[in-house]
């Protein structure tokens, strides 16, 4: 370790003494390069891509509790200079190895270090309070992004929706009132950029207001007591990102955000895989039972022991590696939003075997996924988790879906605020101490964090296909997954919980899936998680040939490749799985159909076997949603497939090398 930091620090070194004195720092290519000075007193950045400015002098600096501001009347006094070419191997992911390289630089200045990391493609920059400052309380972040044009239009999370789930909307800069961030830009100049965040920990979430037709304006999410960001023992704030691309699969495929986090913390991370779970869940969201045990009517219960073990034996039988199961312990009953102490997290309802379960979870090779619902009360859930994970550990369990339903954490602080982003971030390190890997629900939007605590596995953050089920507006639109890998999906990984076999929906049939089932294959491969969930009911795949998809298609990836999208109309994805030498293409639309012509350069050489899951020529998720044609050909990376998706539909194809 003490050699590493040596030849680190040489490269430091070397680079501050040959690299000029300049206060621009430039990407290892040298086509984006990013300025920091002062500029009339106030501290500012500009960056230049392929000579072209992009981003115009825009603020940098903080607005302190009293009026103080950190990033005026100030200028840089020195630069240290570094840089990085390595490479590192994920835990898992879209890509197993991943590429670090950039030129990075430290701004110091009186009040207030900037630390500027500058990429191929794109760049981050991270405030650093020296020691000497104190204890500080931050009102306002004034960062600005300021971009060249006024023609750019905006793809973007409105923030007044709770939890994230909402549709993205695409406006101009002056039609955004308060957006979350990724926030994806379609840019006048042919580019396509995002803004977002890399390792949020213990600092306020940034939002983004717009400040005229090309620029936005940082915007922290405040405690109750109107402070931004108390800043003590940890002394720098996330990473800010752009991401800059010459096309729109380049944002996918960049992994800026992740290099921006830290290595990976968990010594052993054997304990952490990969895979695809089955639940008693889509039965509750379609009211066909219920959460809560009653008494006077226990067969309405869905958590019972006998259909917990169906599941089991289910996903036993198609080599599934998980079954998750909500509503099987106790303080599901009345009104549990406002009564979340109620909430135990290891006793079980009369009717759920917990140890019995268990233990032939174990005995049939599957984890269990163990439902842990908050209601955001982490006062109640801190008091249990030691004895609640101790106990799941004890069986061998790896596995706990949280779920923080409520506006505000505790009753008083925002899930991504600086309180709630805290709280949430120490069950994902309790956790690890337990070996149990985290599916957070209702979380603070990820930053990459999973980086450096793989066993922060995926999350919600995005209004999933849940809402499918019951929502008052008929379900999702068939637009949302062709928006959504741009915006939630560059954050990290979605549990949206597709697999929906059976359109029928007795309770609400105002409201159903609106996809083809060759599309919800398809999303298998577009919209990625390490945990991907089958959500229907096992019944609803006995003897459905489109099944076979989804038990072949891996959740853990050698490389990912976007192969052509345009944000809102379709995507096609391909990925390799991780290890191995099959590659699985996703292609989706919207409520358009439409004819797609997708090269398979990617695949390797010689002779592959396609294995295609199509719309069939009368599919349409309005009228016939489950038709799907299944056919098999010998394919090689020099062919064209053309790809006919139906209305929402979509196309899934296996290719295996022969």
């Amino acid at each position: 370790m003490k050699k590493t930091i040596i030849a680190a620090l040489t490269i430091a070194i070397i680079a501050s003494c040959t690299q000029p004195a300049t206060n621009t720092v430039a990407s290892p290519d040298g086509s984006l390069k990013v300025t920091v000075d002062a500029v009339d007193g106030n501290l500012c950045y500009n960056v230049v891509k392929d000579n072209d400015t992009i981003i115009r002098n825009s603020r940098l600096g903080f607005e302190l509790m009293g009026g103080n501001v950190l990033g005026t009347h100030t200028e840089v006094l020195s630069i240290e200079r570094s840089s990085a070419n390595t490479e590192w191997e994920t835990v898992w992911g879209e890509q197993r190895v991943i590429k670090d390289k950039h030129n990075a630089a430290v701004f110091h200045t009186a009040w207030l270090d900037i630390e500027v990391k500058v990429f191929d493609d794109g760049f981050g920059f991270r405030y650093i309070f020296p020691e000497s400052l104190g204890i500080i309380s931050i009102r306002n972040e004034l960062t600005e992004f300021c971009f060249a044009s006024e023609d750019h239009t905006a793809w973007w999370l409105p923030e007044s929706v709770p939890y994230y789930e909402s549709y993205g909307n695409h406006t101009a800069f002056d039609e955004i009132d308060c957006a979350h961030t990724p926030f994806t830009i379609t840019g006048a100049d042919g580019r396509f950029y995002t803004i977002h965040e890399a390792a949020v920990l213990d600092f306020a979430k940034m939002n983004l207001i717009p400040e005229s037709k090309s620029a936005l304006k940082a915007d922290l999410v405040k405690w109750s007591d109107g402070t931004a960001v108390y800043v003590s023992d940890t002394r720098v704030s996330p990473w800010r990102t752009i991401i800059v691309s010459g096309t729109t699969g380049g944002l996918i495929e960049s992994r800026l955000m992740l290099n921006l986090n830290e290595p990976c913390k968990i010594e052993d991370t054997s304990w952490i895989k990969p895979g695809k779970y089955v639940g008693i869940w889509w039965i509750l969201h379609k009211f066909l039972y219920t959460w809560y045990y009653d008494a006077n009517n226990p067969e309405g219960h869905g958590a019972t022991t006998e259909r917990t073990k169906r599941y089991i034996d289910f996903a036993a039988d198609n080599n599934f590696s998980g079954v998750l199961v909500e509503g099987w312990n106790l303080g599901w009953n009345g009104d549990w939003m406002a009564n979340s102490g109620g909430f135990s997290f290891t006793k079980a309802y009369p009717d759920y075997d917990f140890d019995g379960i268990m233990k032939y979870a174990a005995s049939k090779g599957v984890q269990m996924i163990i439902h842990n619902e908050t209601g955001a009360n982490t006062e109640n859930y801190f008091a249990q988790i030691d004895d609640a994970y101790a106990l799941y550990q004890s069986y061998g369990m790896h596995y706990v879906k949280t779920g923080n339903v409520n506006v505000l954490m505790d009753g008083k602080e925002a899930h991504d605020g600086q309180y709630g982003v805290n709280k949430l971030h120490e069950i994902v390190e309790k956790a690890a101490q337990y070996q149990i890997c985290i599916d957070e629900h209702e979380p603070c939007i990820p930053s990459g964090v999973c980086r450096t605590w793989p066993n922060l596995m995926t999350g919600e953050a995005i209004r999933g296909q849940e809402h499918d089920a019951w929502e008052v507006d008929g379900g999702n639109t068939p637009e949302h997954t062709t928006v959504a890998p741009f915006l939630r999906g560059l954050a990290g990984p979605m549990d949206f919980t597709f697999g929906t076999f059976d359109f029928s929906n007795p309770a609400n049939p105002q409201c159903r899936t609106r996809t083809t089932i060759a599309k919800q294959l398809a999303e298998y491969v577009v919209i990625y998680s390490p945990l991907q969930m089958a959500n229907d009911d096992p019944a609803a795949y006995e003897g459905v040939k489109a099944f076979d998809f989804i038990r072949d298609v891996p959740t853990d990836w050698e490389q990912t490749k976007v192969l052509d999208a345009v944000i809102g109309d379709y995507i096609v994805t391909a990925r390799q799985e991780r290890g191995g030498s099959d590659w699985f293409l996703g292609a989706i639309t919207d409520e358009n159909a439409r004819s797609l012509r997708v090269p398979l350069s990617f695949l390797g050489k010689g002779k592959w076997l396609a294995q295609i899951y199509a719309d069939a020529a009368d599919a349409s998720y309005e009228d016939n949603p489950t038709a799907v044609d299944y056919s098999e050909r010998e394919v090689s990376a020099k062919d064209v497939l053309e790809l006919k998706l139906a209305t929402s539909g979509g196309t899934a194809i296996r290719f295996i090398k022969k």
